[in-house]
């Protein structure tokens, strides 16, 4: 079957942070969006959510037709699917949930219509394993906030259709995502991956005490977290290698790269080496709230984003 069907009414399965910020954005990006969560103040909260992200969604740029009054709250999840052209679910991360939780999404959307789920740890094989219609589940799973980072991971079942999976990554890319393709489900994806890979060492360098946790930090943000922000590391090393490229790096280079990588810790962590790193974030945060930290840091990135055009 086909899912290229146009997509103007957007489902959104549970209205937690990750929903909301998918809310927010569909709205953002000119849909009509449709939310539903069975919690008894999950409307206004939702709300609340999308009035305090729209002033810095504005900043990013509003498509044509954005608006707040566009989104609908309805309980009743079947009458919230019924027409949906695409769902996105954001329920509980528990495999019995999720199983029921995608076959009752199954039952009540239009067959042509691609459900997308926003887990981050359990594979759609799972999710998809009681459905009449697997063959149009993905996993659409967003990089925290998500109507601010672009990052969409996108990554089927067995029973998943090519068909599905294409239309997925045309959609995502369409919203102003950027979708990537994995072509094999592993836990945690990539990108949380690639964070649990660099924290591993981070914790390492600090239960050796190399240095603090602040200059640990330091390390990240004014060093290669400014290039990662550019380019991502393989280019970075085609950089690396001078008027030779990346060539030059992998045949003269890389020796000395891989002798790192062969070196790296692996941390135990003990409740001390927890405390230490509670303490350095703490100190960091500087009586700063979880909430006043995340607008400050959602500001900084709509400003790298508006600079690199996306």
């Amino acid at each position: 079957m086909s899912y290229a069907k146009p997509i103007r009414r957007i489902a959104i399965v549970g209205t937690g942070l990750i929903g909301s910020g998918w809310a927010a954005h569909y709205l953002a990006q000119g849909f009509d969006v449709v939310a539903t969560d069975p919690a008894p103040d999950a409307e206004a909260a939702l709300r609340r959510f999308v009035d305090d992200a729209w002033g810095l969604l504005t900043r990013i740029g509003l498509a044509e037709g954005a608006s707040r009054d566009r989104l609908r709250f309805e309980p009743d999840m079947r009458r919230a699917l019924h027409d949906a052209d695409f769902v996105q679910e954001n329920g509980p991360e528990r495999p019995d949930f999720k199983i029921k939780l995608f076959a009752d999404i199954d039952d009540a959307t239009p067959v042509d219509s691609l459900i997308a789920s926003s887990s981050s740890g359990i594979t759609m094989d799972v999710m998809q394993s009681a459905c009449t219609h697997p063959e149009r589940c993905v996993v659409g799973h967003p990089f925290n906030p998500p109507h601010v980072v672009p990052l969409v991971e996108v990554v089927g079942g067995a029973k998943t259709s090519k068909a599905a999976l294409d239309q997925a990554m045309s959609f995502y890319a369409a919203v102003g995502k950027k979708p990537i393709l994995l072509r094999k489900a592993l836990p945690g994806h990539v990108a949380n991956r690639l964070q649990a890979a660099l924290y591993r060492e981070v914790a390492y360098l600090v239960e050796q005490d190399v240095l603090s946790v602040e200059d640990a930090d330091i390390a990240v943000c004014y060093g290669p977290g400014l290039r990662w922000g550019v380019m991502g590391p393989t280019l970075q090393w085609h950089l690396g290698g001078g008027a030779g490229g990346i060539r030059h790096f992998m045949e003269h280079l890389m020796d000395g790269l891989a002798a790192h990588m062969n070196g790296l810790g692996q941390p135990d962590m003990t409740p001390a080496l927890r405390q230490t790193l509670v303490d350095g974030a703490l100190r960091q945060a500087g009586g700063r709230s979880v909430a006043e930290l995340a607008a400050w840091e959602n500001d900084m990135m709509a400003g790298v984003l508006k600079l690199r055009g996306v």
